[in-house]
């Protein structure tokens, strides 16, 4: 395959912001069209980027010309628009969070394998060069075993992501990331999956172990009620080789956004995203201090190419599976899932 046919179902911010100039800039991506219940975001995009707006998935889905899928949906229907695209011979990509019980992300995999379909889960901090050369440098032994880690994604929240340019300047607080209806889960589902699949990454072993407090501390929705849903949450993570650390997610960090990762090791300390000049920082028990000056990382204000487009469209294109969805996957789930088990029941809970 040459050339890689796209349908992009879902076209708010993170298809507008990422995935269709990052396919429209992609010489082996071409958007054949666009689905959304709100016709006129299908047609914006068409105009802008070529391709058509479709009235339905199932129109979409049905079409041959498409031979991958991008669902940018929200939370609660990942799962079944993915396992339909599958179903109807599509390779998918889904937004993260995978799906939102354990459950549906089998189904996804079983759905991918039944098909030959390549199911990947859209997590762009593994695609962050710093995060690449850390997962090298930590393999290489530079900061020795790692013992312990704190990772933390806090910013001031989804509604200037969601905000729609009414000339006003007011950013409105009713948008689906506030509906647990429809988000389902809030931070966790939005920056929670982004730094448990990272931790996984990065230290290549699963969570083993999750102890939680989850919390709703500030946000509320347009008629001053607090939202359902949480806006912070802390957990305690032991991985599978009793590495230890603590996950730090916020939705009220009005001040400088965080998205940093800390790993203590037995040789040396590695700091990365810290909002320092140097992408990663390491200093070693001997003394040393190594910098390395790669990417900034990507923030709701400052949009690059994200890598996963890319790597998906690659994959497709080589036959490549190397980012193919799986275990590690699901058990990202596992601990989100777990997390919220724990601080309802104020306990530690195992995977």
């Amino acid at each position: 395959m040459n050339k890689v046919r796209v349908g992009i179902i879902g076209c708010g911010r993170i298809s507008e912001r990422r995935h269709v100039p990052e396919y429209a800039s992609h010489r082996n991506a071409e958007i054949i069209g666009y689905f959304d219940f709100r016709k006129e975001k299908a047609a914006a995009l068409s105009r802008e980027y070529g391709g058509r707006a479709f009235d339905s998935v199932e129109e979409l889905l049905a079409d041959p010309a498409i031979d991958a899928v991008s669902v940018c949906v929200a939370n609660n229907a990942h799962a079944d628009i993915a396992i339909k695209a599958l179903n109807a011979g599509k390779h998918v990509l889904v937004e993260k969070p995978m799906a939102m019980t354990v459950a549906d992300c089998e189904a996804m995999l079983e759905a991918a394998e039944k098909n030959d379909r390549f199911l990947m889960v859209a997590q762009n901090q593994r695609f962050n060069t710093g995060h690449l050369r850390a997962k090298e440098l930590i393999e290489q032994g530079i900061i020795g075993k790692p013992l312990t880690f704190k990772t933390t994604f806090g910013h001031g929240g989804p509604e200037r992501w969601c905000a729609e340019d009414d000339g006003t300047g007011r950013i409105s607080s009713d948008i689906w990331f506030f509906d647990k209806n429809v988000g389902v889960m809030g931070a966790m589902a939005d920056l929670g999956i982004h730094k448990t699949d990272l931790i996984q990454f990065l230290l290549g072993e699963r969570i083993t172990s999750v102890s939680a407090k989850i919390m709703t501390l500030d946000k509320k929705t347009g008629d001053g009620k607090p939202i359902e849903l949480e806006d912070n949450a802390i957990l305690i993570y032991t991985l599978s080789s009793g590495v230890v650390g603590t996950m730090t997610v916020s939705w009220t960090y009005y001040g400088e956004e965080d998205n940093s990762t800390v790993i203590f090791g037995t040789k040396g300390v590695m700091r990365l995203y810290d909002n320092s000049p140097h992408t990663i920082q390491i200093n070693t028990d001997r003394g040393d201090h190594i910098y390395y000056d790669l990417d900034t990382m990507m923030t709701n204000e400052n949009q690059r190419n994200s890598g996963v487009i890319r790597a998906f469209v690659d994959s497709i294109v080589n036959g490549d599976r190397t980012y193919a969805a799986g275990p590690m996957e699901v058990n990202a789930i596992r601990a989100i899932l777990a997390g919220f088990e724990s601080s309802e029941l104020d306990k530690t809970i195992m995977i």
